[in-house]
């Protein structure tokens, strides 16, 4: 009864349940956490320290340090081209959820309609329908590469839509769109006031091609936040550091919410932040190579052991379709889970129109992604 109603019916993340459960069990492998196996490189590592044997441990500003502001501006028009002004533009955040959070509070209200494509991150529709709002889901599929189509946005708006989610590179499938694609979104856009809320997390994580920021679009960066961060490119998930960008005049509303949320993001991982973008572009792309070794091992692997499995060209996720094994996603990863011990994620975590999948991070070494693979391969047998 203390329990407002919408808190109430908001489901647990499908990507904890099994995981829960697998730290249960002994001799588990698990690809299900979306968290680099790498250590954050020595360098960032040390300049954290730096900052903390030098007694930086107070609050910084609530917009973070004017420094690493202006690394993020520099790093940002430099491998993306889209430009933000450090003094009004660029908020630190204690990562790119609570981002994700506070945009979602700022630009909507009961009664509004934000269309998600999905399969797509768990945090999405949920905090969406914390607000009031009505989450709309649109449904992307391998026959178009997991990309979203621009006439199935223009279907799915109406007078109550107020924003739009786009995260690409995707989690969990691993789909990136191109310039030209987004192009194609932008158009549908052009003519309504939809906010476009551009998850780019992954944007240094594509294989093959190069990331194209949304808010690099002509006509776009008035409507468009980048939400970003530290955690999966430069592998600092738990210093808890992402940021957002915005125009200012949307700027200084998402500033208010943060500033009464949480003052300030982390003093010590802000200074380790500066020290990744002055000095740690090499350690991106070596991490991106390894990355991609192991997608092209593990998607291979996959499609040898008889999986409908899409090759992703981002991110560090495969989405294969379990339905020839298993009755639909959870039904595969329980059945796995217990007969080799091999913790995976359902597909339905990400929303229902990926039930018959099951997410794999391929974020981990590759011993024990061959090792895994040796295990579905024994658990698959059992199914023919």
């Amino acid at each position: 009864k203390v329990i407002t109603p919408i808190v109430s019916t908001v489901k647990p993340s499908g990507i904890r349940k099994y995981f829960d459960i697998a730290a249960t069990m002994e001799n588990v492998i698990s690809l299900g956490v979306g968290e680099p196996d790498f250590v954050t490189p020595e360098h960032i590592r040390q300049a954290g320290i730096d900052s903390i044997n030098a007694g930086k441990t107070q609050y910084t500003a609530n917009y973070g340090l004017l420094d690493l502001r202006k690394e993020i501006s520099q790093y940002l028009e430099k491998r993306f081209d889209i430009s933000y002004d450090p003094a009004t533009e660029i908020l630190t955040t204690v990562g790119g959820s609570e981002a994700i959070d506070i945009c979602l509070r700022v630009f909507l209200s009961p009664g509004d309609e934000i269309l998600v494509p999905e399969p797509s991150f768990v945090c999405y529709g949920p905090l969406s329908a914390i607000t009031g709002a009505t989450p709309v889901p649109i449904k992307t599929v391998k026959e178009n590469s997991f990309k979203l189509m621009p006439e199935d946005v223009k279907a799915a708006i109406t007078p109550k839509t107020k924003a739009l989610i786009l995260s690409y590179p995707c989690n969990p499938t691993g789909a990136v769109m191109t310039r030209e694609e987004l192009q194609a979104i932008a158009n549908v856009l052009e003519g309504t006031n939809i906010i476009v809320i551009a998850d780019e997390i992954y944007a240094e994580l594509c294989y093959g091609l190069k990331h194209t920021s949304f808010a690099s679009l002509p006509g776009m960066r008035e409507r468009t936040v980048v939400v970003s961060g530290f955690s999966k490119a430069f592998a600092m998930t738990g210093w808890r550091l992402g940021y957002c960008c915005a125009p200012k005049e949307l700027m200084m509303y998402i500033g208010r919410v943060h500033q009464y949320a949480l003052m300030c993001a982390p003093t010590a991982a802000q200074y380790a932040a500066i020290e990744a973008l002055k000095n740690g572009i090499p350690d991106i792309e070596y991490m991106a190579t390894k990355y991609n070794e192991r997608r092209l091992m593990l998607h291979k692997g996959l499609l040898d052991l008889g999986f409908d499995c899409f090759e992703p060209q981002g991110a560090f996720y495969m989405f294969p379709n379990v339905s020839m094994y298993a009755a639909d996603g959870e039904d595969f990863v329980e059945s796995l889970l217990k007969a080799q011990r091999v913790a995976v994620v359902p597909g339905n975590a990400f929303g229902e129109s990926g039930k018959n999948h099951v997410r794999i991070s391929y974020a981990y070494s590759v011993e024990q992604l061959k090792a895994a693979l040796d295990r579905i391969e024994k658990f698959v047998s059992t199914k023919k």
